[in-house]
Formats: structure tokens, C-alpha cells, sequence
């Protein structure tokens, strides 16, 4: 029986030895690569990466120069400019509203409102500032909590309710354009006002202080100043709503307000006697409906394109036709 012989191991000279042969076998049965063409230069007309920069560098500035001779850009409102151009509109809207007869007359009820509010709130509290002097008066030195002494606070409250009755009617008739003018009235008011007065000066004066006790203007004035107030506020609260019902708000001549120019796109032109012309155009606007019946004279100013003292002139002939 015969045994095999063992292979040897290959060594690593055998395995690089064999890797060496098959290359050289594969480069032998691989085809020849084709040959490649000639690499052709780059065409740069001469000019370098330098060159170029210059040339568009310089053909953006012809670009630029073109543009900025352009002033459409100058021509467009910046945000600044149409704020102030609307602030300017809103004033000059305002300024017209302000001459209607209707907002005139609705300016003069709302501040009358609310001086009548202001005088009569006034006047109540004058009068109950007044109801403790005319308490100790009244009270004569009674025991505080007796009969005498409660019913003593009593007597400033009914006859500031009778003052407010008659002030209060005079002024609300007065509001509604009918004042009462009665001597009568006012009679009653003084008297009322008078009463309240002396009672509270009357404890508080040299000769009808205690014995012992030092007399003190400061305090005679403090107790007086209810009485003082209500008679000032009694006295001129007819004579301020009668300037008020004597409001005319349709006469447009006392009010004008300030003379504007017109700017560069609205010129105005100088006053001339051209005025026939200019009170047709007006009564032709009325008629279309583009001005009011009573028209101002800023308004008439603004729409004929006028000087301030014509377009007063055409308002005056507008509001009185027979004078001319």
C-alpha cells in the first residue's frame, strides 16, 4: 500500500511570482487601446482673465450712466411725502368742515351742553359746600341729635332744591333758543341766594361771636365761598346762553378762517373784477350739485381757483342776490 506525498505549501515569493504571470498573460490578450486626439487649445481672442473683468466692469458703467439720467425714479412719492400729503388733505378737509353751518351749529349745542353740566354740578356742590353754615345758623346752639339740631340740616336742602328749579328751567329754556326774561324770576333767585348767604356769614362776623372768641376773616371767607359761587354761577349762566341762542351759524362772513394759497399745481389768481363770471360758474356748480347751497368762502376758493377776497365776494352775492 503506498501513501501520497503532501503538497508543499506555496510561499509568498510562489504567490507573487504567479500574480506577476498573470498580468503580463492578461496585457497580452487585452486589445490595444484607441490612441486619443490631440487636446485643441483654448480660443481666448488674446485677451486674459484680467482683459475680460475690465470689460464688464466698464460696459456696467456705460449701463449705469444710461439709467441715471433717468428721473423717473425722482418723480415717485417716497412714503415721508404721501404721509405729509395726507395730513395736509385731512387739515384742509377739517378746515372745511369746520365752516359748514351744520357743524358750526352742532360745535355750539355740544360746548352749550356742556357748560350748562359744568354750571349746574357747580352749583350744587356750591350749595351744599353752604349746608353747614346755614346748619349752625339755623341750629341756634341746639344739643347736637336733638329735634332743633336735625331739622337744621334741612333747611339749606330745601332752598337749594327751589334755586335749582328756577335755574335749572331758565337754563334748559334758554338751551332750547326760548330764555325767560322775568324780573320776577330773578327776584326769586337773588332771594333765595341772599338768605344763603347771611346765614353763613352771620355766625362768623365780629359782632356775633361768642365772648372771648377772636374773630378770623380766613374763616368768614371759607364759609362764604359756597354762597359767593352759586350767585356768580346764577349770574352768568343766562348771559352765556343768551350769547349762545344769539349764534348765527349760516353767516359764513365772521368765520372765514385763514386765507390759504394754492401751491405750485393750483395756482391762485390775484383779485380782479371779473366776478360775474365766477358767480355764474358757482350757481352752475350748485345747480350740478358740486358745492352746497351755502357754499364757503375757502371752498369757493378752492373749486373756481380764486383769490380769498373774490371768492368772498362771489359767497356774498350767493348768500344775497338782490345786492347785486
Amino acid at each position: 500500500m503506498s501513501t501520497a506525498t503532501p503538497t508543499p505549501e506555496p510561499t509568498p515569493e510562489d504567490i507573487s511570482r504567479g500574480l506577476a504571470e498573470l498580468e503580463r498573460h492578461l496585457d497580452q490578450q487585452a486589445p490595444p487601446l484607441p490612441a486619443l486626439p490631440p487636446a485643441r487649445p483654448v480660443e481666448t481672442g488674446g485677451e486674459t482673465k484680467r482683459v475680460q473683468r475690465l470689460r464688464a466692469e466698464v460696459a456696467e458703467a456705460h449701463l449705469l450712466a444710461d439709467l441715471q439720467d433717468d428721473t423717473a425714479p425722482l418723480l415717485l412719492d417716497t412714503a415721508k411725502v404721501r404721509k405729509r400729503r395726507k395730513a395736509a388733505r385731512e387739515a384742509a378737509r377739517l378746515h372745511e368742515l369746520a365752516q359748514d353751518p351744520a357743524m358750526r351749529a352742532y360745535q355750539a349745542a355740544r360746548m352749550r351742553r356742556l357748560l350748562v353740566t359744568a354750571g349746574m354740578v357747580s352749583l350744587s356742590l356750591a350749595l351744599a359746600w353752604s349746608t353747614a353754615g346755614v346748619q349752625t345758623f339755623a341750629a341756634d346752639g341746639a344739643a347736637a341729635w336733638s329735634p332743633s339740631w336735625v331739622f337744621a340740616w334741612l333747611v339749606e336742602p330745601f332752598m337749594s332744591l327751589a334755586l335749582l328749579v328756577v335755574v335749572g328751567a331758565r337754563a334748559y329754556l334758554a338751551t332750547h333758543g326760548q330764555p325767560i326774561h322775568s324780573p320776577t324770576l330773578v327776584r326769586i333767585e337773588w332771594l333765595f341766594l341772599a338768605l344763603t348767604l347771611g346765614m353763613n356769614a352771620w355766625p362768623y362776623l365780629p359782632w356775633s361771636l361768642p365772648t372771648g372768641e377772636t374773630f378770623s376773616f380766613s374763616r368768614l371767607v371759607l364759609h362764604v365761598l359756597g354762597p359767593i359761587v352759586a350767585v356768580a354761577i346764577v349770574t352768568a349762566l343766562p348771559i352765556i346762553l343768551a350769547a349762545f341762542t344769539g349764534l348765527d351759524h349760516n353767516d359764513t362772513g365772521r368765520l372765514t378762517g385763514l386765507t390759504y394759497s394754492a401751491n405750485a399745481h393750483d395756482p391762485v389768481r390775484a383779485p380782479g373784477p371779473d366776478l360775474v363770471r365766477l358767480i355764474d360758474r358757482a350757481r352752475t356748480l350748485i345747480a350740478t350739485g358740486e358745492l352746497p347751497e351755502a357754499p364757503s368762502a375757502y371752498r369757493l376758493q378752492r373749486v373756481l381757483r380764486c383769490g380769498m377776497d373774490d371768492a368772498r365776494a362771489v359767497r356774498d352775492a350767493l348768500n344775497h342776490p338782490t345786492a347785486n
